[in-house]
């Protein structure tokens, strides 16, 4: 099943956001991303229909594992890129910028070689948090 670039960005802030807090609520991710609530909302309602989260009766967002499996796909990808750009010469604001610009549309192929490139020249370290 497609899932359009922005469902990837609020599943893959949903995931970031979870490893900072214990809980991710839709004002969390409107934050995160400068969205307006509403428009969350919106998304929210979307991606629940689409069996890729659920909400609990306090509001708190969860990511089921379709919704975990993309959201670590991108995020896996945001770090691997950002790391790449970085490595590049690029700082690390316009790296991460530009991570998130690449990280939807690069093809499978084409990523895996990148990824292959930094564990091999940059080694296999812990990669920080978007």
């Amino acid at each position: 099943m497609h899932v359009y670039e922005s469902a990837e960005d609020y599943l893959e802030a949903i995931l970031v956001i979870g490893q900072r807090r214990s809980v991710v609520r839709s004002i969390d991710i409107a934050n995160e991303l400068n969205f307006s609530k509403p428009s969350v909302s919106v998304a929210m309602k979307k991606l629940r229909e689409s069996g890729h989260i659920e909400m609990d009766k306090d509001g708190f967002i969860h990511l089921l594992p379709s919704g975990r499996e993309i959201a670590e796909r991108i995020y896996e990808r945001h770090r691997t890129l950002t790391d790449f750009f970085v490595y590049l010469g690029v700082s690390e604001d316009v790296a991460s910028v530009d991570a998130c610009k690449v990280e939807h549309d690069l093809s499978a192929e084409t990523f895996a070689k990148i990824k292959e490139h930094v564990r091999r020249t940059m080694g296999d370290t812990e990669q920080p948090e978007k």
